[in-house]
């Protein structure tokens, strides 16, 4: 069987698993299922097995294969998804299948197909291969967790046990299809971070009813909703779009932001971004500048209790939110002058509830395993973006103990993550596995020097959970 073939296969299989939020009985079978092929095919050693692990969360997964080596790398995945149902797609989500679209010829689609687990399926199959040819001579550490897209807050709290329960490695890796829209590849050399929350507004002492009531009280009668809004407004006001401040990128991120400009297409991004203007004016640098530097409250569900009760005033209303907060900034104090806000006479009655949060976190240019990436993708014709941190937010810091860098790479055309036909390409699978091959042999004793094992940031922010 091919490669590709053998892919597809194993891609079909993890696309069966609906591993959504709340289907925990999916996503627990799919652990078990990835942790019993690891063993199997690749000779891997459970180190935390799923079976031990509460049933009240998704499961992490975490082998090891020990190539008898003092040098290490690790792998780190997701099997989480999100949710989908039949409506708009080619093929049912959580079925899959190939297909062959006019322009981008023929694509494998379902859910997770791009996000994340046409990546995990690809690499796990390029593992198997170079471990049977015996072209790997380090060991290497593989991560795979079911809450990736809801905050990673087992994963962090499991790699701030004292002792970590990984052993310090050369770099930590997040395989994933970055030629974004079939542009450029990207290489982030941090990540912003993120506190997710709700700001909800109930009826009291400060007015609002208690239950709903009948709409035509609106007249004396205070709405939460309206006190909603007004919260919202006071802490990130509306004509920002949530804007809460901006920094200007200093001197180590300038010159790679100058770089990067010179080659990015504000017209490309707003294609792929499927938009038709930017909200800030200026040429490309200055928003590329403005993006990286800005601190974000985004909103993503707005809701009132009871639902649907047009002809009602709520008692309850509320906002599913997220403060999205780059490097550099105090992520405590930020949150904490917006908790000081709410907290004023005129805002009675709202409560912004932490769920969870993690700081953000850049690392060196020249931290192990960067180079090896750029690498791979110039060997394969491509030009690289290189930013100083990336405007989306993943744990990174959680693996500082761990690595001097974490990085998020891996060549190939995928897109509508999260969307209706969620796909990758059958070229951009193969890519994929070409570029992931060069960077994992770039460690090999052979192909570099050794390298020292990092130690640690002692400055790190300690997990934290709300």
């Amino acid at each position: 069987m091919s490669r590709l073939a053998a892919t597809l296969d194993l891609l079909s299989e993890l696309t069966r698993w609906p591993s959504v939020a709340g289907q925990l009985a999916a996503q627990r079978g799919l652990a078990a299922w990835l942790e019993q092929w690891m063993v199997e095919q690749l000779h891997a050693t459970i180190v935390y097995p799923v079976a031990s692990q509460n049933d009240d969360a998704p499961p992490l997964v975490h082998v090891r294969i020990d190539n008898g080596s003092d040098k290490t790398v690790v792998l780190y995945n997701m099997y989480d998804v999100m949710p989908a149902d039949d409506a708009g797609w080619d093929v049912s989500p959580f079925v899959g299948g190939v297909c062959h679209w006019d322009d981008l010829g023929a694509v494998f689609v379902g859910r997770g197909a791009e996000n994340n687990k046409g990546p995990v399926a690809a690499l796990l199959i390029l593992l198997r291969e170079l471990q049977q040819n015996q072209q790997l001579d380090f060991n290497i550490e593989i991560l795979l967790e079911g809450e990736e897209e809801i905050g990673s807050g087992a994963l962090r709290g499991y790699l701030a046990q004292q002792p970590c329960p990984i052993a310090p490695a050369e770099a930590v890796l997040f395989p994933s299809l970055c030629e974004y829209g079939g542009g450029a590849p990207r290489v982030y050399l941090g990540f912003t971070g993120l506190a997710s929350g709700r700001l909800s507004v109930t009826g009291g002492d400060w007015g609002g009813p208690s239950s709903a009531i009948h709409a035509s009280n609106a007249g004396w009668i205070a709405n939460p909703a309206w006190r909603l809004v007004q919260a919202l407004h006071a802490i990130a006001p509306a004509e920002h779009s949530g804007v809460l401040a901006c920094s200007t990128p200093d001197d180590e991120a300038n010159p790679l932001l100058a770089s990067l400009a010179e080659r990015f297409s504000l017209h490309d991004e707003l294609r792929f971004r499927r938009s038709q203007r930017l909200m800030i004016e200026g040429d490309t640098l200055s928003c590329l500048q403005t993006l990286l530097g800005s601190a974000v409250l985004t909103l993503a569900e707005l809701h009132s209790d009871p639902p649907g009760g047009r002809g009602v005033i709520p008692f309850r209303a509320s906002a599913e939110l997220a403060f999205r907060i780059p490097p550099g900034f105090d992520q405590d104090a930020m949150i904490a002058t917006a908790q000081q806000r709410l907290a004023q006479p005129d805002l009675a009655g709202s409560e912004l509830q932490l769920f969870d949060r993690y700081p953000g976190m850049r690392f060196s240019r020249h931290a192990s395993g960067v180079d090896a990436l750029i690498a791979s993708y110039q060997t394969l014709g491509a030009a690289p973006q290189i930013w100083p941190w990336a405007p989306g937010c993943a744990p990174a810091y959680a693996f500082a103990a761990v690595a001097p860098a974490f990085l998020i790479g891996g060549l190939g055309h995928g897109g509508n993550a999260h969307a209706v036909n969620e796909f990758v390409t059958l070229a951009g699978l193969e890519r994929f596995q070409q570029s992931m091959s060069l960077w994992l042999t770039a460690f090999n004793d052979s192909a570099i020097g050794r390298v020292a094992p990092h130690q640690g940031n002692t400055a790190v922010h300690k997990n934290t959970r709300l």
